[in-house]
């Protein structure tokens, strides 16, 4: 190999590198938290486990449309939860299903990562769970996510109220809230 060649290899190898540190700083950029939310802390995944209804949601073109929205949350191994989306999309009279993973991002938080898409993640924060883990409201990168969970079709209306708080305290918009019909 030539000095030349070894100088273009040498620049080649560079850019690769580069390209992929952009590549993985790209990935987890969008695992973020807005700026006045928290996450819940302590926080158990092993009690998060299972079925979940949608009772509201910020709109958003995955979901648009869907009715009786669910999630569901199983260990896939130490580090993984599989995240199973499912709605009902009335105007096709069909379910649509999504399947992903998710990870934690902080250990013991509510701070997951969660993946629909290959190596690409978003954040998923659950900044106000109850202490029986029947009731959660979760926060997605930005102002843009926002979800009303409970592992019934209903959530009281003191749990909501005090959810709704907790959400506008964060900056959200609760007006631009999708209620979701189960």
């Amino acid at each position: 190999m030539t000095r030349q060649q070894k100088q273009i290899a040498i620049a080649a190898a560079a850019l690769a590198g580069a390209g992929l540190g952009l590549l993985v700083v790209g990935m987890n950029s969008c695992v973020s938290i807005p700026k006045k939310a928290r996450a819940v802390t302590p926080f158990d995944p092993d009690r998060y486990m299972g079925k979940w209804y949608e009772i509201a949601r910020m709109d958003f073109r995955f979901e648009r449309g869907l009715s009786k929205v669910t999630a569901l949350y199983a260990k896939k191994d130490e580090t993984s939860i599989w995240v199973i989306n499912r709605g009902y999309d009335e105007k096709k009279k069909k379910w649509k299903q999504s399947v992903g993973r998710a990870q934690t991002v902080v250990p013991y938080t509510g701070r997951l990562k969660v993946s629909f898409f290959g190596p690409f993640f978003a954040g998923y924060n659950v900044i106000a769970i109850d202490p029986d883990y029947q009731y959660a409201l979760v926060a997605g990168n930005d102002l843009d996510y926002l979800w009303l969970l409970s592992r019934n079709r209903t959530m009281p209306d003191d749990v909501m109220h005090r959810y709704l708080e907790i959400a506008q305290r964060a900056g959200y918009d609760t007006g631009k809230l999708v209620w979701t019909r189960q």
